[in-house]
């Protein structure tokens, strides 16, 4: 399965979700794909997109998030996955594309192309609820779920443009979309 197939298939099913998205080529792909106030697009700060994501489950408990990250972005951040597993959060859902490789910079290997097995990590830092999907109706059946699942997908970007949105924009509509109160302008 490509990256960009997994992350359409999130997109298409995630109806009123959270949607945070790892750096890079993930964030543009999940922008062309359905761009919508509810997605987070993650310009910087490499390997923090599954913590921002539980925090704002943990804030809002009533409503489904969803993390697109990478296997490098994990990689990078591991202790997030004892955190996650600490709260076992029952709407909160990683979903880790594990290509191999860090897709973004010139698609480098990362250890999964190797010995390490993310699934197993996760398991090994608690996470109850793990598992690992190769297909789109693995990935969509997921989706209903809560934890940390592995996508295997293919190395390879998407030929798809730069979000054209200014990063002031992205985080003000979706904090429009998450706060359940009105309207406000964020200053940065």
């Amino acid at each position: 399965m490509k990256r960009m197939e997994a992350i359409s298939e999130v997109a298409a099913a995630a109806e009123k979700a959270l949607i945070v998205c790892n750096i890079g080529f993930p964030s543009r792909e999940l922008y062309a794909a359905a761009d919508r106030p509810e997605n987070f697009y993650m310009l910087g700060s490499m390997g923090l997109a599954s913590s921002i994501g539980l925090g704002l489950a943990l804030v809002r408990p009533e409503r489904k998030v969803i993390v697109l990250d990478g296997d490098g972005s994990v990689l990078m951040n591991l202790g997030a996955l004892a955190t996650i597993a600490h709260n076992a959060l029952e709407n909160y859902l990683l979903i880790i594309l594990d290509n191999c490789c860090y897709g973004s910079t010139g698609s480098q290997p990362t250890c999964t192309s190797q010995r390490t097995d993310l699934a197993l990590v996760a398991r090994a830092a608690g996470v109850q609820q793990v598992g690992t999907v190769t297909t789109p109706e693995g990935l969509i059946d997921a989706l209903s779920g809560h934890g940390v699942v592995v996508a295997r997908v293919d190395p390879g970007n998407a030929d798809v443009p730069l979000i054209d949105i200014t990063p002031e924009h992205i985080i003000d509509r979706f904090m429009r979309s998450f706060l359940p109160f009105g309207p406000f302008k964020i200053q940065v």
